[in-house]
């Protein structure tokens, strides 16, 4: 293994003469938790299918385990394992039968994958639904079981496009805390999600793109210093217009997000005093975290 597991250079890509990937280049060092951030339509699905070969780029280069793609992409996905967004298990096969089935595409025979089975079900805390179809399971269950599919093949990288969407927290906490193992035993992950608490946690270095362009690139702790570098101050209430303009003096910048102002402060005591002479809002004072960065970058507005 080379040392950076994946390689992206000056890619590009268009669709129906729109480019929708254009000159990203990143780097995924071997061992580290890597983040692909950026709003709808930005360009991450058509990232990940390029880095599996099944889309072919129109210009730079793409390597995946230190192979070049797609020309040899096969060879690489042998190394790689895939977390799809949605999940794909056979519902007519139980929890061990899934994971049975899924040996074979590796060329394991069936010796092989009982062997391994065990050690699966306990990784994704399924032991006793080993007989259980995949319709019985929870959606945290159906989750966890995709993510010990995509260990069949004992994978030096995952590829995981957001492997935790629409899971409640408690199950959402389990999966963090597999991941963080599968980091610790020197497994490469490359992640693609929409909830920042989760890329702060997990990524050692994140990039963020918006319409097919990398905007930022960095640890999340020196994002967060770079591009807010002070304290939040969320402001609920009626009317945030007027709110905005009582607050302005006292604030280095302020965001307006529906009915929440987002106020950013280096001394958040004139806004505290401010806003204690009033009883018709609420407001949270906090540390600045990575959704301020993306929100900051990408911007406030709902994209399609």
């Amino acid at each position: 293994m080379p040392d950076a597991a994946i390689e992206f250079h000056r890619v590009e890509k268009c669709y129906g003469g729109r480019k929708v990937v254009d000159g990203l280049s990143f780097d995924v060092r071997v061992g580290e938790c890597f983040g692909l951030l950026g709003p709808n339509g930005a360009g991450k699905t058509t990232t990940l299918r390029m880095l599996l070969g099944i889309a072919a780029p129109d210009a730079g280069a793409i390597r995946l385990c230190g192979e070049p793609i797609p020309e040899r992409a096969r060879i690489a996905r042998a190394r790689i394992g895939v977390v799809p967004q949605f999940d794909n298990l056979d519902p007519d096969f139980t929890v061990h039968e899934n994971l049975l089935v899924f040996g074979r595409y590796f060329g394991l025979n069936a010796k092989e994958t009982r062997e391994l089975v065990p050690s699966l079900l306990e990784f994704a805390r399924l032991e006793h639904k080993a007989d259980a179809r995949v319709a019985e399971l929870s959606g945290g269950m159906k989750r966890r079981l995709t993510l010990a599919r995509a260990l069949v093949n004992d994978p030096d990288v995952l590829v995981m496009d957001e492997p935790t969407t629409g899971l409640d927290p408690q199950a959402r906490h389990l999966i963090w805390e597999r991941l963080r193992s599968l980091l610790a035993r020197g497994k490469t992950i490359l992640l693609t999600t929409h909830f920042m608490e989760e890329a702060e946690r997990l990524c050692d270095r994140l990039c963020v793109i918006e319409e097919g362009r990398k905007i930022a690139e960095g640890a999340p702790k020196e994002l967060i210093a770079s591009e807010i570098g002070c304290d939040v101050i969320e402001v609920y209430g009626p009317d945030p217009l007027a709110l905005r303009d009582a607050l302005a003096p006292f604030a280095t910048r302020i965001d307006i997000s529906g009915e929440t102002l987002f106020c950013y402060v280096d001394d958040p005591q004139p806004v505290h005093a401010q806003l204690k002479q009033r009883d018709d809002v609420r407001y949270l004072h906090r540390p600045a975290n990575l959704e301020d960065v993306f929100l900051r970058l990408t911007g406030r507005e709902m994209q399609d």
